[in-house]
């Protein structure tokens, strides 16, 4: 079996990369020191997360000048995410660090000024045509696939440069920014997007690095007429818990009661919808663009490396290309043996299982809390501060649980309050959204607004937004809380709770600016698929990434 050396430096989730190598047939061996690097034929080096941190790391590990050599010496080469950024000379997100700077450009910020920031999701790597590459493939690239992007620093693209220099360059627009997706010259290939995250578009890039196919035919199927820039994510969400034989299994509740309702023959019992790995693989082949695992069962007396949720992980991760986040238990805690565990430390082991983002609760809100007691100042020591800090911004999803309470007028409370279409139970006009913590079960002194503010204050990447009102009704979103938080924050939003059909989809996606939408029961009762809901948004004129067949793998 052909070998692949991989280069791992706490990189975020590398095991979802190494696993997309094995899939394709090849062996990884670890680059575990620097004398590894000369022995390596075919290198691979993935990255997430800061620029100046990932580039120090190299640099103190030494591993900066081998990896120079490598390239140098003609070896095939494949940079990822950081990996790519690290070619050139630098980023605004670190200016006093020095790339390899094989390439004369820098990374600049995106402007947040029109839309969220990280770029987080489906884009395109359109390949700026040569005479050469006119009817041939860059490295598998096609014009009409997607690819999983997350960054909040890009190579601005200027036409001719780099292709002056001898590269071909494939660019993806985000808003009126265009910018490298990927870049590729002789041995080396970099992409900007993570392909062991892109479905069967980014293991057909990693095939075609792996075998040297530079140039190829394309897919037969490939579409003619791409649509370019960032597509809606469709999110499956599972929440999973032990049901009352101690089985994991993926339910959904009503306004977070996942229990049978009286009168049925399993009433008072555990919903079971389901075996975890077995559905998150259902979803991937309808073409789901992310899948999040909710663990809400508690596991005090198991020792961390033994948790059920990451042998799930480890399970879905062999056989779904897309990103996963998982959520529950995301904090600094007390192992079996009595160790004290940070919550960097929790959030470690599950990105080394597979996660590629972590979903923090309750925990954010008593972090707010105490954002706010201190004068908005940061301590630097929440669970949000530190996984961001680490793994980067984009790996840390911050959900959030708000309920609605009706007031009579503006005056009646200081929080933050709207005017609603849909009156309270005794006919008031005004509501705010109160901030839950415990599943719901307990409320806190603090609005949605103050909450979601402070999060992104910490470096909070993303906000998954639920709604208690709207959680198990399949009545649609709560379209009033979307466009309240998305008016308060610059990071990307996930709506979710709500969802009972395809047009609620639609409707989110058309009267807010959100950046994606969940959905849960009505995936795991049947009554609707990933694809009919996909379906339903083309059809309504709405950008989504198309499901791609494996079998051109």
């Amino acid at each position: 079996m052909p070998v692949v050396h991989l280069l791992d430096y706490v990189a975020g989730n590398v095991r979802s990369l190494a696993n997309a190598v094995e899939k394709l047939g090849y062996r990884i061996e670890w680059i575990k020191t620097p004398a590894d690097i000369e022995k390596a034929q075919s290198l691979i080096l993935p990255g997430v997360g800061h620029f100046g941190h990932c580039l120090s790391q190299f640099t103190e590990g030494g591993y900066l000048e081998p990896i120079r050599k490598h390239i140098q010496a003609g070896k095939p080469f494949l940079g990822i995410c950081v990996g790519l950024q690290a070619l050139f000379e630098g980023s605004e997100e670190s200016p006093d660090v020095p790339g390899l700077s094989l390439i004369r450009e820098k990374l600049i910020r995106f402007d947040d000024c029109s839309k969220s920031v990280p770029h987080i999701g489906w884009n395109s790597a359109k390949v700026a045509r040569t005479a050469h590459a006119d009817d041939q493939s860059f490295y598998g690239l096609q014009d009409g696939s997607k690819y999983y992007y997350v960054h909040s620093y890009a190579v601005p693209y200027r036409v001719g440069i780099l292709e002056a220099a001898g590269w071909t360059v494939a660019t993806a627009k985000y808003g009126d920014e265009e910018f490298v997706g990927a870049i590729g010259r002789r041995n080396v290939l970099a992409t900007q997007f993570h392909p062991e995250k892109s479905g069967a578009a980014g293991l057909r890039l990693l095939k075609a690095f792996l075998e040297g196919h530079e140039w190829g035919s394309p897919s037969p199927n490939m579409q003619t007429k791409p649509d370019q820039g960032l597509t809606r994510r469709v999110i499956a969400c599972l929440d999973v818990r032990t049901n009352d034989h101690g089985d994991l299994v993926v339910t959904k509740g009503d306004q977070y009661d996942v229990r049978e309702k009286a009168g049925t023959a399993a009433a008072g019992l555990v919903r079971n919808l389901g075996k975890p790995v077995d559905m998150a693989r259902k979803y991937y082949d309808q073409g789901v663009d992310e899948i999040t695992f909710l663990n809400i069962t508690s596991f005090r007396n198991c020792p961390l490396a033994d948790l059920p949720m990451l042998e799930i992980l480890r399970k879905t991760a062999e056989t779904v290309f897309v990103p996963l986040t998982i959520g529950g238990g995301i904090r600094a805690t007390v192992d079996a043996d009595g160790s004290e565990v940070s919550a960097l430390e929790v959030a470690t082991i599950y990105f080394k299982s597979g996660a590629d983002k972590v979903s923090i609760g309750s925990d954010a809100v008593v972090a707010a809390l105490e954002y706010y007691d201190n004068g908005k100042r940061l301590s630097g020591q929440t669970a949000i501060e530190l996984i961001s800090a680490a793994y980067g911004k984009q790996a840390v999803v911050v959900s959030v649980d708000p309920k609605r309470v009706y007031v009579r007028c503006l005056g009646d409370t200081a929080h933050t309050t709207i005017r609603t279409s849909y009156r309270g139970p005794a006919g008031e006009d005004y509501c705010w959204y109160q901030c839950t913590v415990r599943g719901g079960r307990e409320s806190t002194d603090m609005d949605v607004q103050q909450l979601v503010q402070a999060v992104e204050a910490m470096g909070a990447g993303e906000i998954l937004l639920n709604c208690i009102d709207k959680d198990g009704s399949n009545t649609g979103f709560d379209i009033e809380l979307v466009r309240e938080v998305k008016s308060c924050v610059k990071i990307p939003v996930i709506a979710s709770s709500g969802a009972g059909t395809p047009a609620h989809f639609a409707e989110v996606f058309q009267n807010t600016s959100t950046d994606a939408a969940l959905g849960a029961g009505m995936f795991h009762r049947g009554e609707y698929t990933v694809k009919d809901v996909k379906d339903h948004l083309m059809d309504q004129g709405l950008l989504v990434r198309r499901l791609e067949e494996t079998s051109v793998i």
